[in-house]
């Protein structure tokens, strides 16, 4: 089915995009730095180091790969059983991404006003909410 090939084409790039940002970052890059790093108006809330974003950017390069067998594009990796598996558990935790922590992140935080707070209510917090909804769309259509 096109659709769904299409739509895992989509969220595998996205999870790509997102694991070379963050190799860019490792790098030493600053372009979009001080946007993804929630902060109280005055200080960031946390300074990620450089093992710490690699790990998040081989994990979401895994996501991407994940993403591509889930919707049948590529297979090597995974079983039928830790696909379906996998799925959910990657849905979940980008809805509790999206979803937030009530303070600083997500769809219901209280803290406005900052860089991070505009571009997590523009943008991270509903491509959370697309991942979440699309990952469980190609799992819930994807023929075997």
């Amino acid at each position: 089915m096109l659709a769904i090939l299409t739509l895992t084409w989509m969220v595998g790039v996205i999870f790509a995009i997102l694991s070379g940002l963050h190799v860019y970052w490792v790098l030493g890059g600053t372009w979009g730095r001080e946007a993804a790093i929630p902060h109280t108006g005055k200080d960031r809330l946390f300074e990620p180091g450089k093992i710490g974003t690699l790990v998040i950017a081989l994990l979401l390069a895994l996501a991407a790969w994940f993403v591509l067998e889930l919707g049948g594009v590529v297979r090597v990796l995974f079983s039928l059983s830790l696909l379906s598996y996998g799925a959910w558990v990657l849905s979940i935790l980008f809805m509790i991404r999206a979803v937030g922590d009530f303070r600083w992140v997500g769809f219901f935080k209280r803290k406005k006003g900052t860089t991070f707070a505009k571009w997590d209510s523009i943008l991270f917090s509903p491509l959370c909410l697309f991942l979440t909804s699309a990952t469980l769309i190609i799992m819930f259509l994807r023929t075997d």
